[in-house]
């Protein structure tokens, strides 16, 4: 894995970080001079497969089951489909809606029908302050679904990390902003305190 996830990072770095002139607001609302922009970074389908299967060999490894895997289109969209496509008939994909559809069935939530009893991993490409990875976490949780783990590709800051952890979910990012050699956006990590 060390080997794959040092060739991820590198295909990041490569195709989807950005050093700009001025800094630019994140989706977030915070500035930074450091764009990491993944759905670039893995528009190639080799690069893809290897973020799928670093995401994948990440909830392996926490030892969790699912039955549905997505998130808040348009940063889980190419984890879920992908994820699904891995993983075969017994895993359900869904993406969801910023806002509902407004017409038709007017759903928030395409793709797998989400409810009591399914047990959902919440992805992402690239979580800043983890605003939309919890937006996704909220529409999941109103059908009565239950969210296991929540994956990342890229997590720039430590806001969601704890966010999770307040959550009693588990928590994972395939690479950090540490590993792209950037400045974490957001309250950084924890400080020790002097005496206690």
């Amino acid at each position: 894995m060390a080997n794959a996830r040092d060739e991820l990072c590198e295909v990041v770095k490569t195709y989807g970080l950005r050093r700009l002139d001025a800094p630019v607001v994140l989706a977030s609302g915070e500035e930074s001079r450091d764009f990491v922009d993944g759905k670039q970074a893995l528009a190639r389908g080799r690069h893809l497969k290897l973020a799928c299967e670093a995401l994948l060999a990440l909830v392996r490894g926490a030892e969790v089951t699912f039955d549905a895997v997505g998130g808040l289109t348009m940063g889980a969209d190419q984890f879920a489909h992908g994820l699904a496509l891995h993983l075969g008939d017994d895993t359900q994909w869904f993406v969801i809606r910023k806002s509902p559809k407004g017409r038709g069935t007017n759903k928030l939530v395409e793709g797998a029908q989400l409810g009591p009893g399914t047990r959902v991993l919440l992805v992402d490409d690239v979580v800043t302050t983890g605003g939309s990875i919890q937006q996704a976490h909220d529409a999941v949780v109103a059908t009565g679904a239950e969210v296991v783990m929540a994956a990342t590709l890229v997590d720039r800051g430590e806001v969601a990390r704890r966010v999770f952890a307040d959550l009693g979910i588990p928590y994972a990012s395939v690479l950090t902003y540490r590993d792209l050699g950037i400045d974490p956006v957001g309250p950084g990590p924890p400080q020790a305190t002097a005496g206690g």
